[in-house]
């Protein structure tokens, strides 16, 4: 069965049919007059055939380009005169680079004739030739002599030393030894105001040794009719202490309650 639709022509005059709708609306707008739609169909017409003229004479164009692309313009003048001008440039850095080479090709192949060995030989390493063998009794006569030399010197310095030790030595045996004295101020606290202070002092003195000696002393109200007793005495630091002397005094614990540092001072 045939389709109707072959039959009927509407679709092929689309174009037509929305001109006239154009019209229609603007006629209804108040833009356009019914009589102006025949010279809009006219100049449709005129429009289409300068349409097709315009796209034969582009194709025209577009066919001479395709033939010959330069001389179309497709490369602007100033753009190939650039593109000459690097080349050209190009061409000279290189006719440059190829000489300096070759020159120095022949400075090298000069070096060579002159020298008279190749350059693989001229380079190699100086260890690489071989040395005279020596002889081995004149080795041993050089090692020897050499090492009397050594033991001389290392002779000599250790007699220069010993020399130096032995004059240092009695200079400073020559010397007189200095003493180191202290002179050390103790406080000595008894149990209470009971306590004899005369006899507490005694018993501080009696403390005796060799490189000791007491020296003034007076007593010292504490508070609530107690007082405490400061004595002085020198010592001789390398054989007394103060650990020493503390320990002595308060070793008489019947009468001495504590002892105290208040002075050290060296003489």
């Amino acid at each position: 069965m045939a389709n109707p639709l072959m039959n009927e022509s509407v679709w092929f005059h689309q174009q037509k049919f929305e001109q006239a709708e154009a019209h229609y609306q603007q006629i209804l707008a108040g833009t356009a007059t019914p009589g102006q739609r025949t010279r809009s169909v006219q100049q449709g017409k005129q429009g289409g055939s300068s349409l097709v003229n315009e796209i034969a004479q582009a194709r025209q164009e577009i066919s001479k380009l395709l033939k010959n692309p330069i001389a179309g313009g497709s490369v602007p003048p100033g753009k190939m005169d650039s593109l000459e001008r690097e080349n050209r440039e190009l061409r000279k850095v290189t006719d440059e680079l190829r000489a300096m080479v070759l020159k120095l090709e022949n400075r090298v192949s000069a070096l060579e004739r002159g020298s008279g060995v190749p350059a693989a030989s001229a380079s190699a390493p100086a260890a690489a030739t071989p040395s005279k063998p020596a002889d081995d009794d004149d080795d041993e006569d050089d090692d020897d002599m050499f090492g009397s030399d050594d033991e001389e010197e290392a002779a000599e310095l250790e007699r220069l030393k010993a020399e130096r030790v032995a004059a240092y030595k009695a200079k400073k045996a020559s010397k007189p030894t200095l003493i180191a004295k202290s002179n050390i101020i103790l406080e000595v606290k008894p149990w209470d105001d009971e306590t004899d202070m005369k006899e507490l002092e005694q018993k501080v003195r009696e403390v005796s040794t060799d490189g000791l000696k007491w020296g003034s002393s007076k007593l010292v109200p504490v508070g609530y009719g107690i007082n405490k007793l400061q004595i002085m005495c020198v010592v001789v630091d390398d054989k007394v202490g103060t650990d020493f002397l503390e320990e002595s005094i308060t070793a008489h614990e019947d009468f001495v309650q504590s002892v105290d540092v208040v002075a050290f001072n060296k003489i």
